[in-house]
């Protein structure tokens, strides 16, 4: 059987992993291009034998990088989360996981020329037309991934890559609140729909009946729970205005509760039919959101900072994670100016990715 290699660099980002491509090296129509991706993870098995996905959500992830002609930005970032089993492939959302490793893979490419010292990459999330800034360490004009930075889910540490978001309020939706109201009732339950970076439906651990504290593990083994979210997640989303999500990964739920190891706000992130081990980068721009905008779900679960910028540490499955928050709030209407992450990467093989020739023969 005679297969189309294609280039690619095998990169963690934050704590998620997966092929990083040259978008000119892939098939320009979505429909081709999916088949692709598919055959490249290996989506179908339960452990993507034949690809060279994870068997997780967080390792089925794809990033595709090209020259932007965006003015403002330097790299186009194309994101798809390629399902484990389904053979689906989603464009709707964006990975901030999988942005961390987006400045040193350009750098890598070619597509952004190295600095002395460090290196700033403006990025422009294509999916969601979000724009970040990442600052990769680049010691002697070449990307280092040796540091001291550690992000909890992770194992030892490496160099930082400083990430600032901006433009991601109503990413996908166009609006903050895309009911229109800072809580909604659905199926019994009081969820706050917010739209920061990643729309989400977020509600508190306690109206499932949970703590808010339980492993993703003791979640993932609660076969009536997920059932009750998926049926909140889909009736919200219609609300939303996202229309039939059934099989989309957007919006994605949360759940919050009071912290309890000194944090902000615990909180637990759905991929949307799996528990995130860790949690979103995407995700936890806007949780913190609805932590701090006034009359939310959220609201008596933390102590709020009142000064801008804000701190937040969301305690996770896996740690914690801090979000820097910028934001005002006019007569009670919120607005994240920017939010800022330090997550790291780390390159992990690099050369040509095979996809049999009976899915794609590069022309």
């Amino acid at each position: 059987m005679t297969q189309t290699a294609i280039p690619f660099l095998f990169m963690r980002g934050g704590t998620s992993r997966g092929p990083y491509f040259s978008r000119v090296d892939l098939p320009q129509d979505l429909e081709t291009l999916s088949e692709v991706l598919v055959a490249a993870v290996g989506s179908g098995h339960p452990l993507n034998i034949d690809g060279i996905g994870g068997g997780a959500a967080v390792t089925t992830k794809v990033a595709m990088l090209s020259r932007s002609d965006d003015p403002w930005a330097d790299v186009d970032y194309f994101f798809a989360q390629v399902s484990v089993e389904g053979g689906l492939v989603d464009y709707k959302p964006t990975c901030g996981n999988i942005l961390s490793g987006v400045g040193p893979a350009a750098i890598e490419m070619g597509l952004v020329e190295a600095q002395n010292d460090e290196t700033t990459v403006k990025i422009r999330a294509v999916n969601t037309e979000a724009r970040v800034v990442a600052t990769v360490a680049t010691p002697g004009g070449i990307v280092s991934y040796d540091g001291t930075a550690h992000i909890d889910g992770v194992p030892g540490t490496a160099a930082p890559v400083e990430l600032r978001f901006r433009d991601v309020v109503g990413s996908v939706t166009g609006s903050l609140l895309p009911t229109g109201n800072l809580r909604d009732i659905v199926d019994g339950i009081e969820v706050t729909c917010m739209d920061v970076t990643m729309p989400m439906v977020i509600a508190r651990a306690d109206a499932f009946g949970l703590t808010g504290y339980e492993s993703a593990a003791e979640l993932d083994e609660n076969k009536s729970f997920f059932d009750r979210v998926e049926a909140v997640r889909l009736k919200a989303g219609a609300l939303m205005g996202m229309g039939d999500v059934s099989a989309s990964v957007t919006p994605k739920f949360g759940l919050l509760a009071p912290a309890r190891v000194g944090g902000t706000v615990a909180a637990r992130y759905f991929m949307p039919w799996k528990t995130h081990p860790t949690m979103a980068v995407t995700g936890a721009q806007c949780l913190a959101s609805c932590v701090l905008a006034p009359g939310t779900v959220a609201d008596g679960l933390a102590e709020v900072p009142t000064a801008s910028p804000a701190k937040l540490t969301l305690e996770h499955a896996s740690g914690s994670i801090e979000v820097l928050a910028e934001y005002e709030v006019n007569d009670g209407d919120f607005n994240l100016l920017s939010a800022g992450l330090i997550r790291t990467a780390r390159k992990l093989a690099s050369g040509d990715l095979y996809v049999p020739s009976q899915v794609w023969t590069r022309t």
